[in-house]
């Protein structure tokens, strides 16, 4: 291919037959390819594809006939009427006539839309007159837009002529109400992406910050002035000259960026997904050994959408005085440096931030103060801006700025919009050098939905929701915590610094814990404030991993973790802010189990650590006291003594420990009912009372009755998220599982009966049923996760053995295991399944054949079989 085919060719139109065509489109494309790798100018190489298009479609449509029709136009719209086509993006078309056309002139279109096709071009067309095309974009803005910015590729003049003159502004969507609509149409589209485009698979072209919103720009720009370029933008005093080159350089790193993708998937599509992120950083030049590449693309590209995003607010405001005429708005002023505009602030003076650089905080504390400020004024925002570059050192180095960002973080509404500005316009970056440092951190895994930055700005967020009165229903417990503490800075504070020592290397939560103290002490907080915050830094994660990963049943583990946690006031600190965390880590993951293991495992550490640590529950005054309120509980529903005795005769002490009186007296109603029926007894609970479905499976214990349960419940698409596995005296099963739907819901309406009696039906029989063999999803097979067997030291004397399984999260996972468990004969006592994105961590309590705690010899075996199953599967 040679450097010539940057002019477009000219194409005898005899000559162009469909093998022709295609040759001609592969060769453009072989050359575009090599180009872009070789770093070619992205503008020349979009612009080059679309010159092309125009003389392959004019050379197409001199060959259909078409051209013989004086009436007809080949008009371009679009991306591709802006002459901007990347290498598999669509080609609308739009195809205008004067009058109606002839049958022989249909024929001939539908010959070349059909040719279109035939060559595997994405085409979007629409055949119209000028009065149709009126009429359909008067009522339809993207039909309008794609009006206006409609380019003749071939055919009659008059008739475009035609279109221009119509859709001219004083006829067809006028300035004002294009404007006002496309600024509406705007704010809808960032709501379906949550406002954020801080997402780990994100939209390069429809997020906010994305290049439909420097599209938007163009087009009201376009509308109102008559400007075809982003340059002339400056002539009208809208952008100054390093605005202009910033925002032609957002430009066209978002087109490298679409350009790479669509070389990398061969299709349109804009969403930079998991498994498409490593070849188009690799494309792009990004290198580096394991995820760098990806981590140093997307740092770019959050750093380029939060640009785009500033320029776009400020232009939108200018444009909004400018076509509007929103100029002479209520002035009020606030303080010497600072007046409200409506309802956006303004600093008065200008330079006020060069020469007072304290004055950007006191900007934020005056949004935190005042309930009727809504933003920040243009200017004020360009001030903002030229400041923030200009800034010699980070503003902690300076006492007043610590001073008035500590009055911020004190305030009740410093956490609401004046937080979320400071980190939009990347004051929280200018402000503390390790935020800076996470500013778009990659996570590259399926746990977080969120770069670091983002996601520590949700949690900030959710802990100012939970003081508002809307918490009381959504989460009760930490509104009531938060309406009591009376230091909210120093829940803010440990949220500010929980992950900001993430992409460090080493552990975060040490790392953090150290920088929170030096902050601390820095900004002069009571030493005792100043451990607070800390330790609270350095155990975020322990109530979620205790809540997820430990029977909280278990007296031992509760007086463990008390042990830790050793006073209420850090028990509640660590449980809101563990709230806030899981909520803010991505959309999906909290739901109403893990609220409830949270909640349980607060309120019976809370019991202990006013029992006081030193008087440790008597475990014989807990069975006692479980089988008196279980006994209440049947006597109500008429089950008499003489039923109830010889049953709970049955069961074990554990049993009665490791269950709650409502579930005692659930089993007991519905086994003394069953009882003499041949098959299984499958119950679901009707009213979750643990954030979950509960299934009570009870039976004469078999082998594997774990793997067929665990590959019944994967065929009926369920998850597993705990199980305790117990057996009574006389050698049935008494099993509890907790079990989810996909979205995290309880299961319910017609699935329960089907569930139970699919589980009846499995359970008769000694074959588990097949494990689906399912391929992994699109995102799991873009990681590896080493599986690992992990034998866990117990706390106190024990005749179990405890194991922790690490794994790639597959089909089948558990009902695979189970199976395992069954070859080597070993017995299960209890489960707790953790899934932690794209990878379980599970853990399971096992007994030998002989019913004692794995020799050596044994867990070597079970390592391996393990192991091997896991990794096999993982290849697949």
């Amino acid at each position: 291919m040679h450097a010539s085919l940057l002019a477009p060719a000219q194409f005898d139109p005899a000559e162009l037959t469909l093998p022709k065509c295609k040759e001609i489109l592969a060769r453009l494309q072989q050359w575009l390819e090599q180009r872009f790798k070789a770093g070619d100018d992205i503008m020349e190489l979009v612009v080059t594809r679309s010159q092309h298009m125009d003389q392959l479609l004019t050379g197409l449509w001199q060959q259909m006939g078409l051209a013989q029709d004086p009436e007809l136009a080949l008009v371009a719209v679009g991306g591709y009427g802006r002459g901007e086509l990347h290498p598999y993006s669509d080609i609308d078309l739009l195809i205008l006539c004067n009058c109606e056309a002839t049958p022989a002139i249909n024929e001939n279109i539908s010959c070349f839309i059909t040719m279109l096709w035939d060559l595997r071009l994405e085409i979007g067309h629409s055949v119209r007159s000028v009065a149709e095309c009126l009429k359909q974009g008067e009522n339809d803005l993207t039909i309008a837009t794609n009006l206006i910015e409609a380019r003749l590729v071939t055919g009659c003049y008059r008739t475009f002529g035609a279109l221009t003159r119509a859709t001219e502004p004083d006829t067809f969507w006028p300035s004002q109400a294009f404007f006002e609509a496309k600024r509406e149409e705007q704010v809808q589209r960032h709501r379906q992406y949550q406002d954020t485009s801080y997402k780990l698979e994100p939209d390069i072209k429809n997020s906010p910050g994305g290049l439909r919103d420097i599209q938007t720009i163009s087009w009201v720009t376009r509308r109102h002035f008559g400007a075809t370029t982003l340059h002339e933008m400056v002539s009208h005093d809208f952008l100054s000259q390093d605005e202009y080159l910033e925002l032609l350089d957002c430009q066209n790193f978002l087109w490298k960026l679409r350009f790479a993708l669509h070389m990398a998937i061969h299709k349109s599509d804009n969403r930079l997904l998991f498994d498409r992120q490593r070849a188009v950083a690799t494309t792009l030049g990004f290198a580096g050994e394991g995820n760098e590449p990806i981590e140093q693309m997307m740092k770019r590209f959050y750093q380029t959408v939060r640009r785009v995003s500033e320029l776009n607010e400020m232009l939108l405001q200018l444009f909004d005085e400018a076509i509007l005429g929103h100029i002479a708005m209520d002035v009020t002023t606030l303080t010497p440096e600072f007046r409200l505009r409506g309802t956006l602030i303004d600093a008065i003076h200008p330079n006020l931030f060069i020469d007072k650089p304290a004055a950007i905080l006191r900007l934020f504390y005056q949004i935190a103060a005042q309930p009727h400020i809504t933003g920040i004024y243009s200017s004020t925002l360009r001030e903002l801006r030229d400041a923030r570059r200009l800034l010699p050192n980070f503003l902690c180095d300076q006492a007043d700025c610590r001073q008035v960002f500590m009055m911020i973080m004190r305030h009740h509404e410093g956490c609401g919009l004046a937080l979320t500005l400071m980190h939009r316009y990347g004051i929280l970056a200018a402000y503390l050098p390790q935020w800076n440092k996470i500013v778009g951190q990659m996570q590259f895994d399926m746990f977080h939905a969120y770069p670091v930055d983002e996601h520590t700005h949700r949690l900030l967020k959710n802990i100012y929701r939970f003081r508002k009165p809307e918490a009381k229903r959504s989460h009760p417990l930490c509104f009531d915590i938060c309406s009591r503490i009376r230091k909210p800075e120093i829940l803010n504070l440990a949220a500010l610094f929980h992950d900001i020592a993430k992409g460090r290397g080493g552990d975060h939560s040490e790392l953090g814990a150290e920088d929170a103290l030096a902050f601390c002490q820095q900004h002069e907080l009571d030493p005792s404030d100043a451990r607070l915050v800390s330790w609270l830094v350095r155990h975020h994660l322990l109530m979620s991993v205790t809540a997820q990963r430990r029977d909280i049943y278990d007296p031992d583990v509760i007086s463990e973790f008390a042990t830790k946690i050793k006073d209420e006031l850090q028990l509640d600190f660590l449980y809101t802010l563990t709230v806030a965390d899981i909520c803010a880590t991505n959309d999906n993951l909290w739901n109403d189990w893990k609220g409830s293991l949270l909640r349980e495992l607060y309120f019976s550490t809370q019991k202990a650590l006013r029992r006081g640590l030193e008087n440790p529950l008597d475990l014989r005054l807990r069975i006692r006291e479980n089988q008196r309120q279980a006994r209440q509980i049947l006597t109500r529903l008429d089950t008499t003594e003489e039923q109830i005795k010889p049953l709970w005769a049955r069961f074990t002490a554990d049993y009665f420990l490791r269950h709650t009186p409502e579930q005692i007296a659930w089993h007991s109603r519905h086994i003394l009912a069953h009882d003499n029926s041949p098959r299984p007894l499958v119950q679901i609970s009707q009213q979750p009372g643990r954030g979950g479905s509960e299934l009570f499976i009870y039976c004469p214990d078999s082998p594997n009755l774990f793997g067929r349960v665990a590959a019944a419940l994967d065929q009926k698409n369920l998850n597993i998220h705990d199980a305790q596995i117990m057996t009574s005296k006389d050698g049935y099963a008494l099993d509890t599982f907790i079990v989810l739907e996909p979205d995290g819901q309880p299961v319910s309406g017609d699935r329960l009966s089907d569930l139970c009696q699919r589980l009846s039906d499995v359970l008769i029989h000694s074959e588990p049923p097949k494990v689906r063999i399912r391929p992994p999803s699109r995102r799991h097979r873009e990681f590896t996760v080493t599986t690992q067997v992990n034998f866990m030291r117990p706390q106190r004397p024990t005749k179990r053995t405890l194991v922790e399984l690490v794994a790639l999260d597959t089909p089948g996972l558990l009902a695979r295991v189970g199976n395992i468990f069954s070859q080597l004969k070993l017995n299960l006592h209890a489960a707790k399944i953790t899934t932690i994105g794209e990878r379980v961590e599970d853990f399971f309590s096992l007994t030998n054949q002989q019913s004692l705690p794995l020799n050596e010899q044994e867990q070597a075996l079970l390592r391996e079989k393990l192991v091997a199953e896991l990794s096999l599967e993982n290849s697949e």
